[in-house]
């Protein structure tokens, strides 16, 4: 190796040292930015062709583990997910109130029949009489009040749906905008390493809204995709998330396939090849924020809407509805009931119990007068069975449709007269068990202890359906006491004006309080209580109970999940940041050895400058 060769070397190191200098002073400078990743100089021999090697730094490396950072982009999903779902069911538990506390459920709940307890005791006091129609209007007024509370939390989420979807918009934008400019840069490039911090910033942002997999495709190129598999970057191309906002939500407000028939806002994907998916159909994200904003808007809160509606129906009915057992007959070798329908309007039913072939079955037959509403969907297994019969076209088509129902299970239903409907056996291996009509009973005064206490906005509650949804959707937002017991107190008592009720009769106040306090029903599985083929049984308290306690559970549950997931999340990080952290420790001691290295080139430089100067004075 000759002088000039040793002189390109220690220059070499200098320019080196130089470099890494540089870089040092960029970490040390950066300690404290978010999302920066720690870099350091790569250095490579390069022969020198005279039997010696200088040095060149060719870029720099990112000090990062890929491992946890696609660890920890999946759990920041999860937690996007698990922080939304514990807010909102938290701000849930605030709709219900504190068990025990004013202005809640509960306590309206005992309330009225603590009230109506105390009328059976003095049925003809009108202290008596006010104080049980002014619980059961707080009561009324506290169902609407929870029901404008969970459409409240409804609206907000379908609101931050369309922050979040802005928000995802941008970081999709910016990531296919970064892939862009990486495209083809040399691996010197001194702004490599600044641009795939920006890159890997904003897929960090976008992990925390929806679920997101990240695949190197060369070239300084990323892809990103969700879990699902659809692509949500590819190079230079980023799909756009669209969503229209339906505004304030309602309870009739529901997520439907067919965009005609939703009532919420519509949140789509168009892929870089142009294909539009629904978000929601096609399941295309499963974690993150908006997840969790779509399941609490289509799911958790529509549940909860359902649980006060079927309260709020459960109150109204049990009240007001007459069950009428049918009348046993006979013909011939076939054995049956006769039941009246002249009540029956629609939403009321029709319970059928019967053995067939030794298989004891259940059917409810609803009286469905709108056609765009049928036939009734039925879930799996579902006891009992349920099936709509149009009765707008007389009791001939009614018979009709049944026969065309129930006929194959050995059922045969006929006229016989005027608004009679008898159902029989057709073979000695079916037993028509029992048979009874149910009714609403929307006098004050007609005979019987039933009377509208609750109405629907001032109309009778029945539960009727139509083409448009149940009579039961949205309820709770609608109860209200029955203006006319308003105007007229005596007729929670007095039942009957010929005969007049006697003075001090509690037949009237005995059977409201014993319907809400001891009297059981049936509930339906979209409560989230029991299940198809065994719904939940109990008394309205019960009720109540159960799916309040479901409800705390859930928030607790929600919050358990939360604070674990933050916990997975916060120990990821910090593995993440021991290799990709800034440490100013470690970059005083690249000063250090940076600063010898640099004092031995420069003191190998100056050695062979006086080297060269002594030849020089030799040859002189």
């Amino acid at each position: 190796m000759g002088l000039s060769s040793a002189l390109a070397t220690a220059m070499s190191g200098l320019r080196a040292n130089q470099a890494a200098l540089a870089i040092t002073s960029g970490n040390v400078a950066n300690a404290k930015t978010p999302g920066y990743i720690a870099e350091t100089p790569n250095q490579i021999e390069v022969s020198s062709g005279t039997g010696g090697a200088t040095v060149q730094v060719n870029g720099v490396t990112r000090e990062l583990d890929v491992f946890i950072q696609n660890q920890l982009r999946t759990e920041t999903g999860g937690a996007g997910f698990a922080d939304q779902m514990s807010n909102i069911l938290g701000q849930l538990q605030s709709v219900y109130g504190t068990p025990g506390g004013t202005g809640t459920l509960e306590t309206a709940f005992n309330n009225f029949t603590t009230a109506l307890q105390g009328l059976s005791t003095n049925p003809g006091g009108l202290s008596a009489q006010t104080t049980a129609l002014g619980a059961g209007q707080t009561l009324a007024q506290q169902l609407n009040t929870t029901s404008q509370g969970i459409q409240a939390l409804r609206s907000n989420a379908e609101q931050d749906i369309g922050t979040s979807v802005n928000q995802a918009n941008s970081d999709l934008n910016q990531i296919a905008a970064i892939n862009t400019q990486l495209q083809g840069l040399a691996s010197n490039d001194p702004s490599l390493a600044t641009l795939e911090d920006q890159r890997d910033n904003a897929i960090n942002d976008l992990s925390n809204l929806v679920d997101v997999k990240v695949t190197n495709s060369g070239n300084n190129q990323v892809s990103v995709f969700t879990n699902t598999g659809i692509q949500l970057v590819g190079g230079s191309q980023a799909s756009k998330f669209s969503f229209t906002s339906a505004g304030t939500l309602s309870p009739a407000s529901l997520y439907n396939a067919n965009p005609a028939k939703s009532g919420v806002g519509a949140l789509t994907i168009q892929l870089p090849n142009g294909a539009n998916l629904d978000v929601v159909a096609n399941q295309v994200i499963s974690s993150g924020r908006i997840a969790a904003d779509l399941q609490l808007r289509d799911q958790t809160l529509v549940q909860a809407q359902t649980q006060i509606d079927q309260l709020a129906a459960t109150l109204s009915s049990s009240l007001s509805d007459q069950t009428t057992p049918g009348t046993a007959v006979t013909s011939g070798s076939q054995a049956g009931f006769n039941l009246d329908l002249s009540n029956l309007q629609p939403g009321n039913t029709i319970s059928l119990t019967y053995t067939n072939n030794g298989t004891k079955q259940q059917v409810q037959i609803v009286r469905v007068d709108d056609p765009t509403a049928l036939p009734l969907k039925n879930v799996p297994n579902a006891n009992p069975q349920v099936i709509g019969v149009n009765f707008s076209g007389g009791l001939a088509s009614v018979v009709t449709q049944l026969n065309a129902a129930l006929g194959p299970n050995n059922l045969q239903f006929s006229n016989p007269s005027g608004n009679t409907l008898q159902v029989l056996n057709t073979t000695g291996g079916t037993t028509v068990n029992a048979a009874s009509a149910t009714t609403t009973v929307t006098s004050l005064t007609s005979g019987n202890p039933q009377l509208a206490v609750f109405t629907d906005a001032g109309s009778p509650y029945t539960g009727a359906i139509t083409g448009s949804g149940s009579e039961l959707t949205g309820f709770a937002g609608r109860i209200s006491i029955n203006q006319a017991l308003l105007a007229n107190p005596a007729d929670l008592t007095v039942f009957n004006n010929s005969p007049q009720t006697p003075a001090g009769d509690n037949t009237r106040s005995n059977f409201l309080f014993s319907q809400l306090t001891s009297a059981t029903f049936t509930f339906s599985p979209q409560t989230g209580l029991g299940s198809a083929s065994a719904p939940f049984n109990g008394t309205i308290g019960n009720y109540l109970q159960q799916f309040l306690s479901l409800q705390a559970n859930a928030a607790s549950s929600a919050t358990s999940l939360q604070q674990g997931q933050a916990v997975v999340v916060s120990t990821l990080q910090q593995k993440f940041n021991s290799t990709s952290q800034v440490s100013i420790d470690s970059e005083m001691s690249n000063l250090i050895a940076l600063q010898n290295s640099y004092a031995a080139n420069a003191h190998c430089m100056s050695v062979v400058q006086s080297m060269m100067a002594t030849l020089m004075q030799i040859q002189l």
